[in-house]
This record gives structure tokens, sequence and C-alpha cells, in this order.
């Protein structure tokens, strides 16, 4: 956690400073819970509860493609690229991804999760809204689609006051930021969406309770085993794309498998238990450099360079999510919407790594590429806590590999002992 977290979970009413300081996963199972006690209780008439996982989806949907944008940009301003080993690193993390995206379509194809189960789709949010008074489908409507929509010429006045007040508040942390080179510019600009983002992730736990108690209410728990499938198939994915990292280093370097997976478990665990492959970054750095004695650039390139640009977990898990709502609602993807999905994947997931949350925002771009409807995320959310937490470690573990196949068939100490025979 970085110290302007911490600063900003110390500050505010005791109410909020709790709230703050509780673990999101936390927060997010006592939701689920507390919707299903709800959706019981009220059955078809806790409907209306699913509105907050709409206004949820409605901001991360016009927040994707600015954050997207920008998180791409400054990653591609900031990252120490050049040398001889830039073309082998880009086209390391391409084959990676591409490796993973297609273990994920391969998976969600021959396992099918969707079809397990008959569960058609959760209640409809426009239908939830719809049961709400006027005033609240009013404000509802008032919320922006994107952030460039309400300045067109049928633009709302009320949107255009929103999104002053979310910059507003968020450019109140940088106003002092000092502003001299583009770069600068573009991460005042990346850092205001990031600030707007982490505010919306605080409300994620009520979007969760509301739609939980709403699908329980209305169907009963036949969506939620439905997830259980999505959770299995994308588990055996993970694991499958972890293999095919421990392959590439077996054939690919001179590190042993077992020894790199003892070297990183520190990263491995970190990545697990903060989600965050940036705030994991330093750990990975010093366990290649220390525990594997890998050479500095590589462990500084696939550690510090790669891991901006290195989200296979993620890739993975969007082409899963996109696959397995289509067979949830039984809607087959033709090759070519498969084709979009790897694509939107792969650029929506550079640069992702210092987002927080990313999966949920990227997937909104996923999704809208192929026409899937991205109310179908609000019920991913009831699990993606945890597999936010699985995808982020096989991330590490992919700027892991690509570290070790940078340093090549021998040893830093090898080439050493080589020179001094020839002398």
């Amino acid at each position: 956690m970085s110290s302007s977290q911490e600063k900003r979970i110390e500050t505010g009413p005791r109410w909020l400073v709790w709230w703050r300081a509780t673990p999101l996963y936390a927060r997010i199972l006592a939701a689920v819970l507390l919707g299903v006690l709800a959706g019981t209780a009220l059955g078809a008439s806790a409907l209306p509860l699913a509105t907050p996982a709409k206004l949820v989806l409605r901001v991360l949907g016009a927040l994707a493609p600015p954050l997207i944008l920008l998180a791409i940009v400054h990653a591609l301003m900031s990252a120490p690229l050049g040398g001889g080993q830039t073309f082998r690193l880009i086209t390391l993390l391409l084959v990676n991804t591409l490796a993973a995206i297609g273990i994920g379509l391969s998976v969600a194809n021959v396992l099918q999760p969707g079809t397990w189960v008959k569960a058609g789709p959760p209640p409809e949010m426009a239908k939830a809204a719809a049961v709400a008074s006027d005033p609240v489908s009013q404000f509802l409507d008032s919320v922006p689609r994107s952030l460039g929509g309400p300045f067109g010429d049928d633009g709302k006045v009320i949107a255009v006051i929103m999104i002053a007040l979310a910059f507003g508040v968020a450019l109140r942390q940088l106003k002092h930021h000092p502003i001299r080179t583009v770069e600068d510019l573009v991460h005042v600009g990346l850092r205001s969406l990031v600030v707007i983002l982490e505010a919306v992730v605080e409300v994620v736990p009520f979007a969760v309770f509301g739609v939980v108690a709403s699908i329980v209410g209305a169907k009963g728990f036949s969506d939620f085993a439905a997830l259980g499938g999505f959770v299995v198939a994308v588990l055996v994915g993970l694991l499958l794309q972890a293999c095919y990292y421990l392959l590439r280093v077996r054939l690919g370097s001179w590190v042993r498998p077992a020894a790199l997976l003892i070297g990183v478990r520190d990263a491995l665990t970190m990545a697990f238990s903060t989600a965050s492959s940036t705030a994991t970054m330093p750990v990975t750095y010093r366990c290649l450099r220390q525990n594997v004695k890998l050479r500095e650039h590589s462990a500084s390139l696939g550690a510090l360079v790669g891991s901006n640009f290195n989200n296979d977990g993620t890739a993975l898990y969007e082409a899963m999510s996109a696959l397995f709502v289509a067979q949830l609602i039984g809607l087959n993807l033709t090759l070519g919407q498969q084709i979009t999905v790897v694509l939107t994947s792969i650029v929506a997931s550079v640069g992702a790594a210092g987002i927080p949350e990313a999966g949920l925002v990227t997937m909104t771009l996923v999704f809208k590429s192929v026409g899937l409807p991205t109310e179908y995320i609000a019920m991913l959310l009831t699990v993606d806590w945890f597999l936010d937490r699985c995808r982020t470690a096989i991330n590490v573990m992919g700027d892991v590999t690509v570290s070790c196949l940078l340093d090549g068939q021998t040893p830093e100490h090898a080439e050493e002992v080589r020179e001094l025979e020839r002398v």
C-alpha cells in the first residue's frame, strides 16, 4: 500500500476510516452474505436493489476508454525502453499474452462453463431501475456513459456538473503537482482518473449487495451455481498458463522451474494477497536478483519494465469472461468475434497494471467489442475479488518468466568463469 493510500485511509470520520481500512475482499464477502439474506427475505421486491450496480457499471464504462488511453500513453512514455533486448522483450510479452488468451479461449470452448447449469440472464438493470421512483430513474439517466458524451449537442447539464465535481475533487490532491513536461501532464490526467476510479471501487460492495439480492430474490441460486463452473474454468486456465510459463523457463533459460518457484514465492504470495502487480514489483525484482540470481538488466526489464505491459492473467480472464457470458445467454461467438475478443484483450491489458481493479475497467471494453451486455459484469463482481488475486499472481509469474528468458541459457557467474579461463 502506498503512502498516499495510507494517508487517505487515516483521514475522515471514524466510520469512513474503518470502512477504508477493511480489505475490499472482506467487504465484498459481507456484501454477498447480506445480499443472499436480503434476496431470500424480499423475493422479487428486491429487484430495485440492483440500481447501485447499474450506476457503478455506468461510471466504469465512462472511465474505461480514457483510463486505458492515458495508461498506455504513460507506460510507453515512462518505460525505460532501448537497447538490443527491447525487441526481444516486446516479442516475449506479445507471445505470452497471445498464449494466455489462446489458453483461456480453448478452456472456455472445451469446458463451456456457461452451459453447466441452466441459468438465464440476471434481472435486467433497466427493469430494476424502472421499478424505482421517477427522480431516481432520471438521476441514473443523467450519469454520463462517456466523458465526452455530455459535451455533444444533446448533452445534459447535470452530466457536465457531475464530471466537473468528480475532477474538481480528484484534482484537489494534485493541485500542487508541478507540470514541467508532457509526461507530467499525462501523469496528472491519469492520476486524476485513478482517484475517481478508487472512489468508485469503494462503493463496489454496495453494487455486489444489490445484484446478489436482486438475483436471489428473482431467480434463486441457479446463476451462482453457473458462476461456480466459471470459477473452476478460470482456475484451470490459469493453471495451464502457469505450466506454460514453467515449460518456457525450462526450455529457454538456465533457471530450473522448481528453484524459480522457491525463489519467487514471496513475490507470488504478495501478488495474491495485495491483488496488485505494481505493488509487488520491488519484491519481484529483489527475489529475481537475490534468490534466483538473474542478471540486473534481465531482472529489471522483466520485473520493472515488463510489468507495465504484461498482464497475461488479466487478458486470459477477460477472454474467458466474454465466452462465459455468451454461453450463459445462449449466444455463440463466431471465430471473428473471438478474434475481436483477443485483440481487445491485448490492447486493454497494456498499461493496466497501475489501475486499481483493472479487470473491471478493461472488461467493459471487451464486452462492448462483441456486443455483450455489460450488465452481466455485475454478476461477475461476486467472484471477481478472488479471481483477481489469482490472475495477479499469474501476471507476476509472467514477469518472472520474461526475466528468466531474457537471462539466457547460462548464469551470470558461468560467464565470469569462462572469462577467467580465457585469461
